[in-house]
């Protein structure tokens, strides 16, 4: 029994940094806000002559694909008065393909966070001090692994931050489809690196409070059963 505890307990320590950063990729995937921040501060409405409106209408169309069981997407716009097809056909391919990387971190999150989830009813469930110490131990340990795991990541994109995006990309992908042109694609021109730069800040922080709040908590918790 003890040792189905720890593996438990392990299992709880490694899943917890992958639920925090899938969750956290998640809620910027969704975040109508993210999408608005990112046209207003890269003045997307001026790089494409699409009024901000219809930016934000992309916006909610992109959102509702990734949840949807849609394998193309096709999103019209007015542009100077007419209907304006927003993204050709090489586009709509690359956005295939990210689906189905937002496909997997949805994957990843469920998973991750069924295991998470398991083991702190387990805890709860039995009701005995020492089960609920070790998921505060566990959780204050999955904590500093998210922080630890987001600070060499840090580290890598500060030290090469261009050689680090290509190499998320060739990873990810099986094809060029994302090496986009700038002044004829439109969803580079939505969405151009500094943006996801900006992404990438936002998911970091993101995981990185959860981890913070969730470790400070166990670490609290555990100070308080020292305590008495």
């Amino acid at each position: 029994m003890k040792i189905a505890a720890r593996i438990a307990q392990a299992a709880f320590v490694m899943c917890l940094p992958v639920f925090l950063v899938t969750a956290s990729v998640g809620a910027a995937f969704n975040c109508r806000w993210l999408y608005s921040y990112g046209f207003g501060k890269y003045d997307i409405a001026g790089v494409t002559g699409i009024e901000r409106a219809e930016l934000d209408k992309s916006a909610g169309a992109l959102i509702s694909y990734w949840n949807s069981g849609e394998e193309y997407i096709s999103i019209i716009v007015e542009k100077n008065g007419a209907p304006f097809a927003l993204f050709n056909a090489r586009e709509i391919a690359h956005l295939k393909d990210v689906k189905a990387l937002v496909r997997l971190d949805y994957a990843a999150l469920a998973v991750t966070g069924l295991i998470c989830a398991g083991y702190a009813a387990f805890a709860f469930w039995y009701r005995r001090p020492s089960h609920r110490r070790d998921l505060a131990t566990a959780g204050f340990s999955g904590g500093i692994v998210s922080l630890g795991l987001l600070a060499v990541v840090g580290a890598l994109a500060l030290a090469d931050p261009g050689g680090v995006w290509e190499q998320f990309h060739l990873m990810s992908f099986t094809n060029d489809l994302w090496l986009l042109d700038p002044r004829q694609d439109y969803l580079i021109m939505m969405f151009p690196e500094d943006f996801w730069a900006d992404s990438v800040l936002v998911v970091g922080g993101l995981t990185a409070f959860l981890a913070v709040f969730i470790g400070l908590s166990s670490r609290l918790y555990l100070r308080k059963c020292s305590g008495q």
